[in-house]
């Protein structure tokens, strides 16, 4: 191949060690998503090497989606929205750690397509049973919803579509966060993002 040639290719597509990635975090309220996220995002500043950023649902939901509701129009919304965020993030090299629940494959399948255009996607399934969420639960979200008084709760009242195309699936209850995030970084050093 000419040099000319093979240069065009690597600035239109670089190595993975260069290229922008988004893990996408999703799993039920209190699957652990957050934490993992967290935990992944102070792992990787520690090493120092890439530009990290952390899209957690909640605060997203707080400043970036304020006044959205908990329809599927607007849940699609802000999952439109933290991928249209992550995608930049990773268009200029960096990783962006996103953990919103994002309960609807479509809306995930999106996100992916956007990202796909300008670096690469790892999904995350934090698979933590329904039971071990509820269990976990400190705002009473979850017997709220039980009781009618939250409508449209994801894995009670509104469904959770468990994600068939995801890259890893860890169950906070069968691992520690410690080995959690290994997984992670070790799933990200494999596929070549990180150095070993």
């Amino acid at each position: 191949m000419p040099a000319d040639v093979a240069g065009e290719l690597r600035r239109a597509r670089p190595p993975r060690s260069r290229r922008g990635v988004v893990v996408f975090c999703t799993g039920l309220s209190g699957s652990g998503k957050s934490t993992l996220a967290k935990d992944l995002r102070d792992a990787l500043l520690e090493r120092g090497d890439r530009t990290v950023s952390l899209l957690d649902g909640d605060q997203v939901r707080r400043l970036l989606s304020a006044g959205l509701t908990f329809s599927r129009a607007d849940r699609d919304l802000n999952i439109a929205r933290i991928g249209y965020v992550a995608a930049e993030v990773a268009r200029h090299g960096g990783i962006a750690l996103c953990a919103p629940i994002a309960p609807y494959a479509a809306a995930r399948a999106g996100v992916r397509r956007m990202v796909s255009e300008v670096g690469d996607f790892v999904l995350v399934h934090v698979s933590t049973p329904l039971e071990v969420c509820e269990a976990r639960d400190r705002k009473g979200l979850y017997a709220q919803a039980r009781a009618g008084v939250i409508g449209s709760f994801t894995g009670i009242s509104d469904p959770y579509e468990v994600p068939d195309d995801a890259d890893l699936a860890i169950d906070t209850s069968a691992v520690s966060r410690h080995d959690a995030v290994a997984a992670v970084l070790a799933h990200l050093t494999r596929g070549g993002w990180l150095g070993a």
